[in-house]
């Protein structure tokens, strides 16, 4: 009587003010392409549903377990408040909220402590929150407030948990939640967790009094007729329970893929969605992964893989698997590390998404944007360079310990090799004097916008090449000339996005990891996009240049020995970066038509020494990182079903005479001297006759027998122009000793000493 007599206080109900309903945190689900969840993130596991959704058996369910009387009463239990102000003046056990609305009104009006001043405050809550909102309306939120046990939050992250079942599937189809399962549901809510004086309901943990529970939410629902007799009478409980997890939407992070989510929060602040927003929950993220090639990609890389050729390596060796589908930047597979809470390999992201922490030199796989900035130039392949001239500075340029004697053999020589042969050999020379020649800076810019968009500089100062200009890419202590073939260290992932460039015929596409990002208002029910990334893209490289460049790259996976399963076209590019006395970085990068596929292979921790499977030789480009490539391309070829697709047919552009060349242009070849016309036999020794083409020079001589023209001699038997002698034999032929009426090549011998 005291408490209702409080309750209708006008004084007290208008001091009390009605909070606003509480947006509820919840999880943000993570999917992959095909729509398979990849994770949950957020710190409750909960899903907010529309109220006019939910099947209306489980409201019905929750009202017999925690109030029947819902739909009836005016929000309150006075007896419950009288109870509680009783305990409360007495010392006895303090009451928690009974009706479904006080329960709501505790938690919007966060009234954790359970007293009498809170009890009454709580009764006024409720009071204001009947008089504002339907029955339906506050159920709705009760439904996704309440804890289910098990760490999760809300009706619908109960019904996924515990049966693997959506609340918004309609009752009568096909996967719905049945009426013993909402049961089950309703009777965790009195006391979803194990204390040490009681088990609980979870009947994960305590099952016998769950199913107590259950029969008593059954028996409510059958005496409101929210169950018929014959269900009641047929009821079971259900045995398809799942078993506990630890219900913490995170938790999911355990597989090498779960690495995408910095990258998601990434791209998420750049869709304008802040943290705020995320920590928020809600978010139902799509990503652009596709399980097949995340599976291919994670076979290949991960030497955790019995099919990787990196199986069975230390664990000090580590590799990064990117592929890209060149037509939109859409990142389908990635393999960055086998531990999604340690170092990102591919995208040297920190663990929150918010910065770049790290790169890894490119050797000469940078050669792509050397080659795509010489194009523009007008260089063609055919151009030819000196690999004997010095650095600007006076110092020999390396080439990986290539003997100067064996460069370029037989392809012009050390003087004078094409750039197509350099470009297929690796040799460093001729690119680092295209970024002397045409300045550095274009080389640069060719990889800014290709997609590599920051680098690091010598003194570990990293640069975002986007917010930068020329002038400071030329200064003191940024990038030298070395850039050409790869000194500098980069992303990986930025690096694939160029190299998908190249693959896309010179059309640039952002890489990206996120196709949609949607949220569903909790007053509609609506789904509505929030975020979505742009795959236009945009052509930074001329067609007939790329389809130039992409023709000598598929010269490197033949030299290379990693042709493709099925005949598949494809092309590439080998890069090794040097450490100490040996390797440190290598890489493998091009793809096919449908793929941009890049690897990089190198030290998980600090820098090693790389070395082939023996021990002894050292790791290039074009051993197990080429490897790693095929596996790669192939295994996710055949999974997704692609067709033997071509690249464009090549056209050769640029100046072969090109102003910018140094090297040695090569002699001209030896001059051809015309074949005298055959004319017919005169008297024997006038036309073609025996001995003018028998065994020298058209014969088995240089047209007769043994000589020049002649079967011994140059046109005769044994000399110059006869049988042996200059004009001998005679002079043109044996016939006609020492005659001088026709030319010959030398004096008279009379056919006996030849001369010639």
């Amino acid at each position: 009587m005291v408490g209702a007599g409080v309750v209708g206080g006008t004084y007290f109900f208008d001091d009390v003010a009605l909070p606003p309903p509480v947006s509820e945190d919840q999880a943000n689900v993570i999917l992959d392409a095909q729509g398979n969840t990849l994770a949950k993130i957020g710190d409750q596991n909960r899903t907010v549903v529309p109220e006019p959704k939910i099947n209306k058996v489980v409201e019905h369910a929750v009202a017999a377990a925690e109030d029947k009387n819902f739909y009836t009463h005016g929000g309150l239990d006075f007896k419950g408040i009288a109870r509680a102000a009783w305990n409360d003046v007495t010392g006895g056990e303090t009451q928690g909220a009974s009706t479904i609305t006080q329960q709501y009104a505790r938690h919007v009006a966060d009234l954790k402590a359970i007293s009498i001043n809170r009890k009454l405050r709580e009764a006024v809550v409720a009071q204001k929150l009947e008089s504002k909102y339907t029955k339906d309306q506050i159920m709705g939120l009760y439904l996704n407030y309440i804890d289910l046990g098990e760490g999760r939050y809300g009706i619908e992250a109960a019904a996924e948990g515990y049966f693997g079942k959506s609340v918004l599937t309609p009752a009568g189809q096909p996967n719905a939640i049945t009426p013993y399962e909402a049961a089950v549901l309703a009777s965790i809510i009195k006391q979803p967790y194990p204390t040490s004086s009681y088990g609980g309901y979870d009947p994960n943990y305590n099952k016998s009094g769950a199913q107590d529970r259950w029969q008593y939410t059954l028996q409510n629902m059958l005496e409101m007729g929210w169950i018929t007799q014959a269900q009641y009478d047929q009821r079971k409980y259900p045995t398809d329970i799942k078993k506990p997890s630890s219900g913490k939407a995170d938790t999911s992070l355990n597989k090498p893929v779960d690495i995408i989510i910095r990258h998601v929060r990434a791209e998420l602040s750049t869709m304008g969605i802040s943290q705020e927003q995320f920590d928020k929950g809600g978010l139902t993220i799509t990503t652009t992964i596709n399980p097949k090639v995340q599976k291919a990609a994670e076979e290949a890389g991960s030497r955790l893989s019995k099919t990787s050729p990196l199986h069975g390596r230390p664990s000090s060796y580590q590799s990064t698997v990117i592929g890209i589908d060149p037509s939109n930047g859409e990142v389908l597979g990635y393999y960055g590390g086998d531990d999604p809470n340690g170092t990102d390999y591919g995208g040297y992201l920190s663990g929150d998404g918010s910065k770049i922490i790290g790169g890894v030199s490119p050797g000469s796989t940078f050669k792509i944007y050397t080659l795509s900035a010489a194009l523009k130039n007008d260089i063609s392949f055919d151009t030819r360079w000196d690999g004997t001239q010095p650095k600007t500075n006076g110092t020999p340029i390396s080439n990986a310990g290539q003997d100067p004697g064996i460069t370029c053999l037989g392809h012009g020589g050390i003087k004078d090799c094409t750039l197509e042969q350099a470009t297929i050999k690796s040799y460093n020379f001729a690119f680092y004097d295209i970024a002397r020649a045409i300045g550095r800076q274009k080389v640069i810019q060719a990889a800014e916008q290709a997609g590599v968009t920051h680098m690091y500089t010598d003194a570990g100062k990293l640069v975002d090449l986007s917010k930068t200009n020329q002038s400071t890419w030329l200064s003191s202590g940024y990038f030298d000339n070395e850039v050409a073939f790869g000194q500098y260290r980069l992303v990986p992932l930025e690096h694939a996005e160029g190299v998908a460039t190249v693959v896309d015929d010179g059309v640039h596409h952002a890489a990206h990891f996120i196709k949609t990002v949607k949220e569903v208002d909790a007053d509609t029910g609506k789904t509505q996009v929030v975020g979505q990334q742009k795959e236009a893209g945009n052509r930074v490289f001329d067609a007939d240049q790329m389809s130039n460049l992409e023709g000598v790259m598929k010269e490197i996976v033949d030299a290379d020995h990693r042709d493709l399963a099925d005949d598949r076209v494809g092309i590439a590019k080998s890069g090794t970066w040097e450490y100490k006395e040996g390797s440190g970085d290598c890489w493998f990068v091009g793809g096919i038509p449908q793929l941009a596929a890049t690897v990089w292979v190198g030290a998980a921790h600090n820098k090693i020494e790389l070395k082939e499977k023996n021990g002894k030789d050292n790791m290039f480009g074009a051993d197990e990182p080429a490897e790693i490539w095929k596996k790669f391309l192939d295994t996710a070829s055949k999974a997704m079903g692609w067709s033997n697709e071509s690249f464009p047919k090549r056209v050769e552009t640029g100046d072969p005479d090109s102003q910018f060349q140094n090297g040695q242009k090569p002699p001209p070849p030896p001059v051809q001297q015309p074949q005298q016309p055959q004319q017919q036999c005169v008297l024997g020794f006038v036309g073609d006759c025996p001995g003018n083409n028998g065994g020298g020079n058209n014969g088995g001589g240089n047209n007769g027998g043994g000589g020049n023209n002649g079967g011994g001699g140059n046109n005769g038997g044994g000399g110059n122009n006869g049988g042996g002698g200059n004009n001998g034999g005679g002079n043109n032929g044996g016939p006609i000793p020492g005659g001088n009426d026709l030319p010959g090549n030398g004096p008279v011998t009379n056919g006996l000493q030849p001369t010639g």
